[in-house]
């Protein structure tokens, strides 16, 4: 995990990345609790036998799944000191270039693109974060990821 005393030490890494995180098992039973709160029941995801017959030969990750695990590996990424409260502020980019088939192993890279102030109270951080799966040469998830810290010290902002 990658500490910042303040925010101007986030910014000055701005274009850099400044960690990867732990391995994370996308198992069944996850995929199915994912398709039971989201609605989204498609067999891919959801029916192991018929997905062994589909196109990945097993049943994969739903995309969102994969995204919605951005705080986790923000949060076993990044740590920043006197922060009182980080929001999702949003996506501007979100790819999925490969599947995750069940049982991957999956983890984050994360790199610091933009630090912006939002007057003396906080920041606005871009992150690119970079998911990849265990022995592929692919990222399965590439998202730029807006979040909103406050409470932390500002530094010499100037």
């Amino acid at each position: 995990m990658k500490t910042f005393n303040s925010y101007v030490e986030l910014r000055n890494c701005a274009g850099q990345e400044i960690a990867v995180t732990d391995w994370n098992t996308i198992t069944q039973a996850q995929i199915q609790q994912f398709a039971d709160a989201t609605g989204d029941q498609q067999w891919i995801h959801i029916d192991p036998v018929k997905a062994a017959q589909g196109p990945f030969g097993a049943p994969i990750a739903h995309g969102f799944l994969s995204l919605s695990l951005l705080p986790l590996f923000l949060g076993q990424a990044v740590h920043i000191e006197g922060s009182t409260m980080g929001v999702n502020y949003g996506l501007n980019k979100v790819r999925f270039p490969s599947p995750v088939p069940v049982n991957s192993r999956v983890r984050a890279r994360i790199a610091v693109q933009t630090v912006q102030a939002l007057g003396t109270e906080g920041v606005q951080i871009t992150w690119r974060v970079t998911m990849e799966r265990e022995g592929s040469d692919k990222p399965v998830c590439v998202a730029e990821s807006l979040t909103r810290s406050y409470g932390a010290p500002m530094g010499d902002w100037a």
